[in-house]
């Protein structure tokens, strides 16, 4: 069975092509520019076939499908004989609502109830959608799944995903705490799961997803029980460049001071806060390490906020939880910066956190970074969202 996977943006489009008797990455791209003057960057993951990086027309994600059909099949490019090899489509949806706790075979019921959830992801939605219909259009039937950023979380109770508001805007609006990164924290706790050799309903994880957007999330056997991000993906941990949690008042103080309207404050909140807007120099942490080393100290003070609240809000969530097993780090920094993981880890000498440097500064692959002696495990694993919306596409329409 092959699985083809999308994750369509406002104008933009990733794909993986993956045979799920292997779990083998068979092809991967990404078409750029859509409605503007297009480019697809396709490759073959087999012997023999060459990338594709030019220029296409691209006016509508209907045309950038086409192109990635036309590339994975093509003799030169390709690495299937026709469409009809490819079984199923999964699309990566942002925001499900309490409507979805799981993946879902995508009918008209569905697209309906996506649609629906376009208020809480105005950015993301719409474009999962307009991938899903450039799909149906290019592939006629066959079958295609949607998996949700948001699912995962739905495990977590009231006392969590609540806000203490008036009721009323959680009956009538769905005002809560729905959480995001939900298919990463999922594939890294399982992961961690095996290799610890245990099974994961008998574990605590603090999961850490650590990139440009960032979020941490409270695993206890296998359900979330808490995470960072909430109504939106705009709180929790200071990242590249959202603010992260905040005091409203600071918003009505600014709007009033500066005579801004929402949507720009919502701009600066999203788009110029973060550790970009405290060091002044990046939302990239390899320019702040850099920034740092050379002694700026608002480069500095920008990672040493981001160390402080992932370690902050994972304590809480060993509280939560009563115990924590093991701590995971994941994603682009999470992945790659062993400074970053060594400066939170610190922190966590209070649970006998212990960390083999050696081992820390490795990358690229699943990785124990705790010694033996230490009580709680720390690990590395890098994040396969693809791999995990390929299995609940298979597994669905099976």
């Amino acid at each position: 069975m092959k699985i083809l996977v999308i994750n369509a943006g406002s104008s933009s489009l990733k794909y993986q092509l993956i045979d799920m008797e292997t779990e083998a990455v068979l092809a991967k791209g990404l078409c750029e520019r859509i409605g503007i003057d297009g480019h697809l960057k396709h490759t073959p993951l087999v012997e023999g076939k060459e990338v594709f990086n030019e220029d296409v027309a691209m006016p509508t994600h209907s045309e950038a499908i086409a192109a990635v059909i036309d590339k994975l099949t093509s003799p030169q490019y390709g690495v299937v004989n026709s469409m009809k090899e490819i079984d199923a489509v999964g699309h990566r949806v942002v925001h499900g609502g309490e409507k979805f706790a799981s993946s879902v075979l995508i009918t008209d019921d569905v697209m309906k109830a996506i649609e629906e959830c376009i208020p809480f992801a105005p950015l993301h939605n719409p474009a999962n959608i307009t991938g899903i219909k450039a799909c149906q259009a290019v592939m006629g039937k066959v079958p295609m799944v949607a998996v949700f950023d948001t699912a995962f979380h739905q495990t977590m109770p009231g006392k969590a995903y609540m806000y203490a508001l008036p009721y009323q805007y959680y009956l009538s609006n769905g005002v809560r705490r729905y959480g995001f990164h939900g298919t990463s924290h999922r594939y890294v706790s399982s992961r961690c799961a095996e290799l610890m050799g245990k099974p994961i309903e008998e574990l605590k994880i603090v999961s850490c997803h650590m990139g440009n957007g960032s979020s941490l999330a409270a695993i206890d056997g296998g359900k979330c029980v808490d995470t960072s991000m909430g109504f939106t993906p705009l709180v929790g941990l200071p990242m590249g460049t959202r603010c992260g949690d905040l005091d409203a008042g600071v918003i009505q103080y600014l709007m009033n001071k500066y005579g801004y309207s929402i949507d720009e404050m919502l701009n600066i909140l999203n788009k110029k806060s973060g550790v970009l807007g405290v060091s002044g120099v990046s939302s990239d942490f390899r320019d702040l390490d850099k920034a740092a080393a050379e002694g700026n100290e608002r480069a500095q003070l920008a990672l040493d906020m981001f160390h402080y609240w992932v370690a902050k809000v994972a304590g809480s969530y060993v509280a939560a939880m009563n115990g924590v097993d093991a701590i995971v780090y994941t994603a682009g920094v999470g992945e790659n910066s062993s400074a970053t993981r060594a400066a939170i880890s610190k922190y966590f000498g209070y649970l006998g956190v212990k960390i083999d440097e050696e081992a820390n500064k490795k990358r690229g692959e699943d990785i124990e970074i705790s010694t033996p002696d230490s009580k709680v495990k720390v690990f590395v694993i890098p994040t396969n969202e693809e791999l995990v919306i390929a299995r609940d596409t298979r597994d669905i329409i099976a």
